[in-house]
């Protein structure tokens, strides 16, 4: 089951992808133009509100894409109905399950999104076609699991300091911003909460001391800087 908001009427390919913010971290970015034309042709262009579900879990994988804009979050259900957040996807992210005849999470907009989105059969068939594709796929792959395994170090091993460090170091990295510049905090506490294993009253009380010891600003519940890059790293846990 996924959203669908009709095809959108074929413009030429270089206009599109040349402005998209995200190319540049996306599959698309090694792509020759013949190719990118051509992966352009293929697909669409979906909006999603925040909240709107673009992949269910358990169904059959239909769409696949690449986030332009927006943040989507990664989720499953325990048999009791509670929901895990699995992971965050950014701009330039791949969502959904190629190669793949059922999803593995929900695929959800935490913030009103913007995506390239393909049919899954009709995508499979263009990565086997295009080496190039099938490789920047491969590599996309290999680093999310990376992003995985360290997510695993995170929740087995980290204090809850060191877990509210390390999200927030990655919201600002995603973000592709510098010491000082203003982050937008897509997620509230009580996702933070969910994403990290801890309690909303852990994450405030982290984000606090965060502040207090001078690694971050807060601008609001919903936006914070990086004034100590270093510091902030060293909270980590590395």
């Amino acid at each position: 089951m996924y959203l669908h908001t009709g095809d959108a009427a074929i413009a030429p390919p270089a206009a599109p992808c040349a402005a998209c913010p995200s190319r540049d971290r996306s599959i698309c970015a090694g792509l020759d133009a013949p190719v990118l034309g051509a992966l352009y042709r293929l697909g669409r262009t979906e909006t999603l509100r925040a909240g709107e579900t673009l992949v269910w879990e358990s169904d059959e994988t239909l769409v696949v894409g690449t986030l332009r804009e927006g943040l989507i979050k990664l989720t499953a259900s325990l048999g009791d109905g509670r929901e895990q957040i699995l992971g965050l996807a950014f701009p330039g992210d791949f969502v959904g399950r190629p190669f793949g005849d059922r999803a593995g999470h929900c695929v959800t907009a935490l913030t009103d999104a913007k995506l390239c989105v393909f049919r899954r059969t009709a995508f499979d068939a263009f990565a086997r076609e295009h080496p190039q594709v099938g490789h920047a796929l491969l590599v996309r792959t290999l680093d999310e699991l990376d992003r995985a395994r360290r997510w695993m170090l995170l929740l087995g091993r980290k204090s809850a300091e060191e877990r509210v460090a390390s999200l927030l170091l990655e919201l600002a990295e995603r973000s592709g911003t510098c010491d000082g510049a203003r982050v937008a905090l897509e997620i509230t506490r009580q996702q933070m909460a969910d994403l990290l294993g801890l309690t909303i009253e852990t994450v405030s009380r982290k984000i606090t001391r965060l502040k207090s010891d001078g690694a971050i600003r807060l601008h609001g519940p919903r936006a914070f800087a990086v004034v100590d890059a270093d510091a902030l790293s060293a909270r980590t846990g590395g």
